[in-house]
């Protein structure tokens, strides 16, 4: 199965590459301006804004499979409108495409999101993916679209934002709850769930919802850091509009996959 990891150069992209490069799969990740830096991966360079050369190289490519990580968070040419060129190419080829999605399409609220909720989005980045996810879906019916949280892992931005905080270098929302997801977990789902037949949107997060200011003190009690040095506040509290709580429900995802889904308190646990 010969796999086009589009976003590669990115942190959970580089991860899919790796994995697949792992077992014996043919691997191309694309990179704008970034590297990909994954022995074994080729590299392609590509504008995902552009449909003719998103066109292009995957008529070059002919991968079986496209995986799609690509965004960029104040950029809805690249998040929605990139989303919808890959999709088209893929579709055109007749590949097959899981599309990573977020759960920043959600408002939030107290109950959990099933996988089939419709978006709400309160901000422009949400209404980005959420556009993202309807233009995949009109173009491809049979595209995975994966719901996903806040991912985790080493090198992870979330986790740098943390260390920051716990260095008095930033804050952290005391009023923002996601389900975060190792890097490795979440790449070992979505590479499954490309070689499955499933179709539309499904949660890949973890089991557990936690607050970005709790992910700090998690981060503090995991490295010994001093968790008084931790500035917290809200949101709210300085006019943002964002998703507030976003659980998601990852049921059926732990059901469907064997990739396991390790919740945040097993990834953080303390160090011996």
């Amino acid at each position: 199965m010969r796999v086009l990891v589009v976003g590669g150069s990115g942190f959970l992209g580089r991860e899919v590459c790796r994995q697949a490069v792992a077992t014996g799969r043919p691997v191309v990740g694309t990179c704008h301006s970034g590297a990909v830096g994954v022995p074994g991966a080729e590299v392609r360079r590509v504008d995902v804004t552009d449909r003719d050369a998103v066109r292009a190289l995957v008529a070059e490519v002919r991968p079986d499979t496209v995986i799609n990580t690509s965004y960029r968070y104040e950029c809805w040419a690249v998040t929605a409108d990139g989303a919808a060129n890959v999709a088209f190419a893929a579709a055109e080829a007749g590949a097959r495409l899981v599309h990573v999605s977020s759960d920043a399409l959600h408002a939030g609220r107290p109950e959990p999101y099933a996988d089939d909720d419709p978006p709400s989005p309160v901000f422009a980045y949400g209404a980005a993916k959420a556009a993202a996810e309807t233009a995949v879906r009109a173009i491809d019916p049979s595209a995975v679209l994966v719901r996903t949280s806040l991912i985790l892992g080493e090198g992870s931005p979330q986790l740098r934002l943390c260390r920051e905080a716990l260095a008095g270098r930033g804050v952290l929302f005391a009023d923002e709850l996601r389900c975060p997801v190792d890097v490795t977990d979440l790449a070992a789902a979505v590479l499954e769930l490309a070689a499955s037949d499933y179709a539309g949107p499904l949660n890949v997060a973890g089991p557990d919802a936690v607050s970005r200011a709790e992910l700090g003190l998690l981060v503090a009690r995991q490295a010994g850091l001093d968790p008084g040095a931790l500035t917290t506040t809200t949101a709210t509290a300085l006019g943002l509009v964002r998703p507030a709580e976003v659980r998601l429900d990852s049921t059926r995802a732990t059901t469907l996959l064997n990739t396991g889904l390790r919740g945040i308190t097993e990834l953080l646990s303390p160090n011996p």
